[in-house]
Formats: C-alpha cells, structure tokens, sequence
C-alpha cells in the first residue's frame, strides 16, 4: 500500500502542465475578464488593451514576483509558445463566432473540470515561486514566502493596478485591503512549502504537493457546487483574532467607564454647586425682607 501511495504521489508531483492545466488556467481567467462590466465592448473597440488585460490575468503571478525580485517583468514574454496559447484563448474567447466558447463553458460540468485544472497549476507555481526566491535568497522565509505567494495569487493584485490605471479600482474589491479565499488559502501554502523546504516540515515534497492540491481541488469544487462562499478558515481565523487581538478590546470599556465615573463627579459637582448657589440667594433674599 505504501509503495502503491509513493508511486500515485511521485507521478502526481512529476506532471507537466504544459498544455492541458496551462490551458484550464487561461481558459478560467479570460472567462473572469470576460464577465467583467464593459470588458466585450472593450475588446472590440480596442483590441490590444483586451489582449493586454488579458495577458495580465494569465501571468499576473509571474510578472509581480519578478517586480519583486528585481527582474524584468516582461520576461514571460520569452515563452512564446505560452503566449501564443494564451492569446489564441483569448482571441476564441471574445471573437468565436455565436459565443460558442463561452456557451460551452457555461455547463457547470466543464467549469468545474476547468477550475479544479487550474488549482493544480497554483501549487505548481506556489512551489515554483519558493524555489526561485530560495535560489537567491539561501533559507530566506519571508522572501520565499512573499515570491510563492505572488506566484499563485499575485494576478489579482496586478488586475488590481490594471483597474486603478483604467479607474475603475474599487477599495471593496482590493487584495491588499480585503483578502479572498484564493489569497488566503495560497498564502498558507506557500508557508507550508516554505517550510518544507527549509526542511522544518518533516514529510516528502511529492506526498505534500499532493495532499495540498487534493484540498485545493476538493474545495474549489465544492464551493462552486453549492454557490456558497464559505470559507473553511474562517473558525480558526476567528479564534486567532480573539487570542492575539481580542484582549485589547477590554481596556476600551475601561475608559468608558473610567470616563462615565468623572462626567458623573463633574456632573455631581457642578449639581451640588447650583444648589449651593440657590440657598445662598434663598437667604439674601430672606435677609432682606426680614430688614
């Protein structure tokens, strides 16, 4: 059984994802761009801002992780054969003659196959991205964290700039401000490879990229079957937010009362001085009939 798992995950981990998931990938983040507001008459009037948009989707991840590591970030530019695939996507996408493409991939079935291909290729590039940044920095953690995380998520925050460039950015919808489950889920696994790698996490690489993919897939999946946006950290975040930062929202209710306590005396005070001052003209003007 063992060797059986060992040889499932070793030829899980040596996939190519050249040209199927590489395919899925494009095919899902054109298809974003697509259904965004005004992105089909874009396409038609100016073509190349389309194309340039949609390069932006499909490398967004590699071209913030060379702006990050000092490296030119037209470099994806090089891989013709990638381009070229991504840009005959995009082409088939938004021109295919009656909308067939997007017709076809409005079957829940085909998005479901094409968003679970795609989240292969992020633990692809999440692991790809920590062994970039460990070459140049040798068991640099934040480093190898930041570039893996930029490898599997950093196209949304590049979209981002894209939308601030054409202003349409909205603060609701930022990464940086809020962050969405991809975000998340791809930050914490470019902590679990970083580790791995740093040899602080004792299990193979084969038997981890597996098991984080599987989970990546199963709820992917799951929440597109069930059109919820349940996200499953949401407990755990909770509870570390009430251990790291709950206990400071105690001295605030404090100071409220510490406040209510001295506007209560002053309110007392200035009170007990009213009454004082009406005796003291109570008396005067006793004092002056009895006169």
């Amino acid at each position: 059984m063992a060797s059986s798992w060992e040889e499932l995950t070793l030829a899980f981990s040596s996939m190519p994802m050249f040209p199927f998931f590489d395919i899925a990938h494009y095919l899902v983040s054109v298809m974003a761009l697509k259904r965004q507001p005004g992105a089909v008459a874009v396409a038609w009037k100016n073509p190349v801002s389309s194309w340039f948009t949609a390069m932006l989707h499909c490398f967004g991840g590699g071209i913030l992780s060379c702006v990050l590591l000092a490296e030119p970030p037209l470099r994806f530019l090089a891989n013709n054969t990638n381009v070229l695939l991504a840009s005959s996507i995009w082409y088939i996408i938004f021109f295919c003659p009656h909308d067939l493409v997007s017709q076809g991939y409005s079957f829940l079935p085909v998005q479901l196959l094409a968003a679970g291909m795609k989240e292969v290729t992020r633990t692809w590039k999440i692991v790809g991205g920590v062994t970039h940044a460990n070459s140049y920095y040798k068991n640099g953690w934040i480093v190898m964290i930041a570039i893996g995380w930029a490898r599997g998520a950093g196209g949304s925050i590049i979209t981002n700039f894209e939308q601030l460039v054409k202003g349409g950015w909205k603060p609701q919808a930022d990464e940086w401000l809020k962050m969405s489950y991809p975000a998340k889920v791809t930050l914490l696994g470019s902590i679990i490879f970083t580790f791995q790698h740093t040899e602080h996490l004792a299990i193979p690489k084969h038997n981890l990229v597996f098991l984080y993919t599987m989970f990546l897939v199963g709820t992917k999946i799951i929440t597109m079957i069930t059109g919820t946006a349940a996200v499953p950290f949401a407990p755990f975040e909770d509870t570390l937010r009430w251990i790291l930062f709950g206990w400071q929202q105690q001295f605030p209710s404090y100071e409220k009362k510490s406040e209510i306590k001295s506007s209560s005396r002053g309110s007392g005070s200035s009170t007990s001085k009213s009454i004082a001052g009406t005796s003291d003209k109570v008396k005067k003007k006793h004092t002056k009939k009895t006169e």
